[in-house]
């Protein structure tokens, strides 16, 4: 039994993270379609959508079958570095030290090197158009299988983390084919920064939890470390600027 009460943060911690490695894959995607056709480009997608569905019934079922406080303990300290990561890049992005991530500029750069590369052709398919949106959207989606099954193995909500990434795909496809260009307005450095703040919350979360330790208030302690890890990112983030500053000056 799914307890849906409980699952909320889980959904909620998915589709972020999901949507932003989702908007990332569209852009290279929606460039391989512009320029080499849409058929290679859809059949790339869906090979690596395919290949991911499998790896993740394929995966989640059987981390359901090791005991939780083992599970807890590995993914809650794989999921708190995966967090970290997100978080110190979004970080050094805001303060300026490392450039924001722009669509636009991506998808420009890909189109040109799309444009530029030789059309080779293996059984009537443009094999790197079909490579190209098959490899973007597997590194991307590699990603996305380990927050889910992390998530969901972690919490046993599996199901409502893999609802939550399957939410964000919707809703990328659908502004894909609405707006059929990159998705660039999207806030994709802020959502970058909060699911940081968010995945090392629950990371922190299960770590605890596999390490015996009884958390006061339970579940609603997540709150409490989503709202630390904040602070602490925001602090870093305002002493960083601080320091550019007086460097400048």
């Amino acid at each position: 039994m799914i307890d849906w009460a409980h699952a909320g943060p889980s959904v909620l911690a998915a589709f972020l993270a999901s949507l932003v490695e989702f908007v990332e894959a569209l852009t290279v995607v929606l460039a391989v379609g512009t320029i080499r056709g849409w058929r290679p480009a859809l059949a790339g997608t869906g090979v690596a959508l395919l290949t991911l569905a499998v790896l993740i019934i394929a995966i989640g079922p059987a981390l359901a079958r090791i005991p939780l406080g083992t599970v807890e303990l590995v993914v809650g300290t794989l999921l708190l570095l995966f967090g970290l990561r997100w978080l110190r890049k979004a970080i050094l992005r805001a303060v300026g030290l490392i450039p924001l991530h722009d669509e636009t500029a991506t998808y420009a750069a890909e189109t040109n090197l799309l444009t530029r590369s030789p059309r080779r052709f293996l059984a009537g398919w443009d094999t790197i158009a079909v490579t190209a949106s098959f490899k973007i959207v597997m590194l991307e989606g590699i990603e996305v299988v380990f927050i889910v099954i992390a998530i969901g193995a972690a919490s046993r909500q599996l199901l409502p983390a893999g609802i939550g990434a399957g939410a964000a795909l919707l809703v990328v496809i659908a502004l894909g084919i609405g707006l059929h260009r990159p998705l660039a307005r999207i806030p994709e450095n802020a959502l970058k920064f909060f699911v940081g703040v968010l995945l090392s919350a629950f990371g922190t979360f299960w770590v605890g939890e596999g390490a015996g330790l009884e958390w006061p208030g339970a579940d609603w302690s997540i709150l409490a470390l989503i709202a630390a890890f904040l602070v602490v990112a925001l602090f870093m983030v305002a002493l960083c600027r601080g320091r550019n500053v007086e460097r400048l000056t």
